[in-house]
């Protein structure tokens, strides 16, 4: 499930909690660190922006295991790279390819925005492009 510290992404952690009631499964939190262009920044700045990125990690991973104490025991966190909804897809795929024979879903929240309901937004391309099944929580 994507995560991002949002009030969506909140949403979408706990409707992946609901998702495992009754289920055996776990919950993979993946939290995307999102650079649109390095092409004109310094080196230095590149770094500053990678230790933020750390940084941000570590609250969100702190806040996944918050939510989740008590609900889900067996959890994981991912920091990764990228397009938001490709990385995603490629976690699902590679957990998918790990146990070939699980259901794995990907849950998100749905943007607040209502021009990112329409176009652009991370749940459209999960919905244009996702092998597995996706739950967009309102």
């Amino acid at each position: 499930m994507g995560y991002d510290g949002s009030p969506p992404s909140d949403r979408a952690l706990d409707g992946a909690v609901r998702l495992l009631e009754g289920r055996t499964g776990d919950i993979t939190a993946v939290y995307v660190a999102h650079m649109s262009s390095t092409a004109m920044l310094s080196a230095d700045a590149i770094v500053e922006i990678e230790d933020d990125f750390d940084q941000v990690e570590k609250e969100l991973r702190t806040s996944v295991g918050d939510r989740l104490r008590g609900h889900v025991d067996d959890w994981h966190f991912q920091r990764r790279q990228g397009q938001i909804a490709h990385e995603l897809i490629t976690v699902a795929g590679e957990i998918q390819a790990g146990h070939p024979d699980d259901t794995v879903v990907i849950v998100v929240g749905s943007s607040s925005s209502a021009v990112h309901r329409m176009v652009g937004s991370v749940p459209v391309n999960l919905a244009r492009h996702s092998s597995v099944p996706l739950v967009i929580v309102p």
